[in-house]
């Protein structure tokens, strides 16, 4: 695997994660400044909605971060390309399309 590529890959999981906790804040810090009733306003749920969809998509990124570090430790552990099941080899289409992949295609279904 090119170490490049995971680089690449743990970058923009980073990025995205801090644009993803900004926004997180700004909603936070938008609905403390009104005086929005999240329980009894109409416009409450929406502000309550968005804020749980971003949460959501920070612990996504989160765990894409999680798992690009894995596949850095795998790399530098020589173990990076093997299904953590059965111990062959991942096919490196699988790797091309899911650089973090820890299963095979098999395993995986």
């Amino acid at each position: 695997m090119d170490a490049d590529r995971l680089g690449a890959e743990r970058a923009a999981a980073q990025a995205q994660i801090e644009a993803l906790t900004r926004e997180f804040d700004a909603i936070v810090a938008a609905s403390q400044a009104s005086n929005a009733d999240d329980e009894h306003d109409p416009e409450g749920a929406t502000i309550a909605f968005e804020r749980q969809q971003v949460a959501a998509l920070l612990d996504q990124a989160r765990r894409r971060l999680a798992d690009v570090d894995a596949a850095v430790t795998a790399v530098e552990a020589g173990t990076y390309g093997r299904c953590e099941s059965c111990g062959r080899p991942i096919a490196p289409e699988r790797l091309d399309a899911r650089p973090t992949a820890r299963t095979c295609i098999t395993c995986a279904t």
